[in-house]
């Protein structure tokens, strides 16, 4: 029998699961390492990184069942980032730090490691010894590089959608196509 239902891909082999997999982790760090004890920041910037994580699993996993689903929980994830974005520039800004221009060395040099790494224990272990500008900085960084991966797979969601349809369309196929194998018969 054909299935209707397509295969589902492991969300922790998608490149922008694991590399906001590493936003989240930096995050969790700078959050904790930079940022005053009660501050309600902390908890703003950790959940606008864990959303943005989140919400590309739940989005995978739905995926075969709802492609609808699948693209709204992408873009949630896109728009959470963007709200983090927000608050390492803040950070910057306020503190009279500098946010690197796109054509600094350091930036130029971020920019290449960070398309390189997709390991969150990479980060992890080398934010250890950086500076609360530079941490910002690479989290910028990633967060612009996922920010592209996933306008990128949110346009490739729409043009699967609309080249193959949703989940009604493929079961209604599928019952017609068992139809026409069989002429309408029951198999036994």
């Amino acid at each position: 029998m054909e299935s209707f239902l397509p295969n589902q891909g492991n969300y922790q082999s998608l490149l922008v699961f694991q590399k906001a997999e590493c936003i989240y982790d930096i995050t969790y760090y700078f959050a904790h390492k930079f940022l005053a004890k009660g501050d309600r920041t902390v908890d703003q910037m950790i959940q606008a990184a864990r959303s943005g994580k989140q919400n590309i699993a739940e989005g995978s996993a739905a995926s075969a069942t709802s492609s609808e689903t699948e693209l709204k929980l992408t873009n949630v994830a896109k728009a959470s980032l963007h709200e983090l974005l927000i608050d390492y520039e803040d950070f910057l800004r306020v503190r009279k730090l500098q946010q690197w221009a796109t054509d600094d060395p350091r930036s130029v040099q971020t920019r290449r490691v960070c398309a390189k790494h997709n390991d969150s224990a990479f980060y992890r272990d080398a934010i250890e010894t950086r500076s609360a500008e530079t941490i910002a900085n690479i989290a910028i960084t990633l967060i612009h590089q996922e920010d592209y991966m996933l306008r990128k797979l949110i346009n490739r969601l729409q043009d699967d959608f609309v080249k193959n349809g949703g989940i009604k369309e493929r079961m209604y196929q599928a019952r017609i196509n068992y139809r026409n194998k069989t002429g309408g018969k029951k198999e036994e």
